[in-house]
């Protein structure tokens, strides 16, 4: 039984992702930053015991140390983190003034890039004794290119990268670093994009007609914090139902 730290928790993928390892018997500490009632409802669902709710701000650093202290406090040490947590912001170059195109790389940034790389940090003071499994979530955007989201698409391949230096740096401790990166995913973040005008257009982007379902990525993500995945560090897993292949 493992102590598992999954950064938003509180719907999407990160509730699949907390429920997938509390089926198999894990310790899940539910993040969120501003929806406690969400994470109380996910946290009353999750099988098993042992199970924690934790709050931060991830663009603010102490927030995050105190977060994941109180995760290892309350879990009894960290096996496992989950950078789920994430921001998607609408500021297409063309349509926005000066003023929310540096407001909305700020926010971003700050949540998916270097929020992931402080929680980590804070993670890392825990499993550098013991060894552990980092995955981060990031996107097929990463690569494919976000138009109307360039800071979201920027943000993912910058950790990307992290997570591939962060491989190379950690194994040395026991601990291995993997990427899922999904395309369009059945969740509150994708619905408007899916429930709009594009919505047919975008499930039609893969030959099966469809997008993920946050199940199947919590799937993988398990898969990639397992021992029997040690030798997938350093590894981007595309989750796109072959919408975008590179």
């Amino acid at each position: 039984m493992r102590a598992v730290l999954v950064t938003g928790a509180s719907r999407g993928i990160g509730r699949a992702v907390a429920q997938a390892f509390a089926a198999q018997g894990d310790r899940v500490a539910v993040h969120h930053r501003d929806s406690d009632r969400l994470a109380q409802d996910v946290l009353a669902g999750l099988p098993g015991r042992g199970h924690t709710i934790v709050r931060a701000d991830l663009a603010d650093a102490e927030a995050v140390r105190v977060m994941v202290e109180a995760a290892v406090a309350d879990l009894g040490g960290l096996d496992v983190l989950v950078n789920n947590a994430g921001i998607y912001l609408w500021h297409p170059i063309t349509e926005v003034s000066y003023e929310q195109w540096q407001e909305a790389w700020r926010e971003t940034l700050a949540v998916n890039l270097t929020g992931a790389a402080n929680v980590t940090w804070c993670a890392v003071q825990h499993m550098k004794k013991t060894g552990g499994r980092i995955v981060n979530v990031t996107s097929r955007g990463a690569f494919r290119g976000e138009p109307r989201h360039p800071a979201y698409g920027a943000s993912k391949a910058g950790l990307n990268a992290f997570g591939q230096s962060m491989a190379r740096a950690l194994a040395p401790f026991g601990i291995a670093v993997a990427t899922v990166a999904p395309g369009y995913v059945e969740t509150e973040m994708a619905a408007d994009d899916l429930n709009s005008a594009r919505g047919g257009e975008i499930r039609a982007q893969s030959p099966f007609n469809r997008v993920a379902t946050p199940e199947e990525i919590a799937a993988a993500v398990v898969y990639l914090a397992s021992d029997q995945a040690e030798w997938a560090s350093g590894a981007i897993l595309d989750l796109n139902g072959a919408s975008y292949l590179r």
